[in-house]
């Protein structure tokens, strides 16, 4: 049987996407947020997570494709400067968001603390 690039066959034999499809597929998604039109200045912490983090990091800040952001997470021990700066100008995998406002980034920031200590 042939296999295509990136797709690995299943123990019933069925093809199944390879990890690198679906890390191609989330940075994808990412992009396509990061490049659409801002949200409006309005939005809360938890509307902008929503629209713009939960299909990486997962909509309870478990992680997903991009890693857990919640309670006991390593980015509940970073400081605040470090998550503003990996949301406005990304890292890895993770696309840049240049297009949200220093308010905006903010309101992100403290939704994320929020959720960290449980509130």
């Amino acid at each position: 049987m042939r296999r295509l690039s990136g797709w690995k066959a299943s123990s019933n034999g069925k093809a199944r996407p390879g990890r690198v499809r679906v890390a191609v597929l989330s940075l994808l998604v990412g992009v396509v947020a990061a490049c659409s039109s801002p949200p409006p200045e309005t939005a809360t912490g938890q509307e902008l997570y929503s629209e713009l983090c939960s299909s990486c990091h997962g909509a309870g800040l478990e992680g997903k494709a991009g890693p857990p952001l919640g309670p006991g997470s390593e980015s509940a021990t970073l400081p605040d400067s470090y998550i503003a700066t990996t949301v406005t100008h990304g890292i890895g995998t993770m696309p840049s968001f240049k297009n949200l406002s220093g308010d905006q980034i903010n309101k992100l920031v403290d939704f994320i603390r929020d959720v960290q200590a449980g509130q």
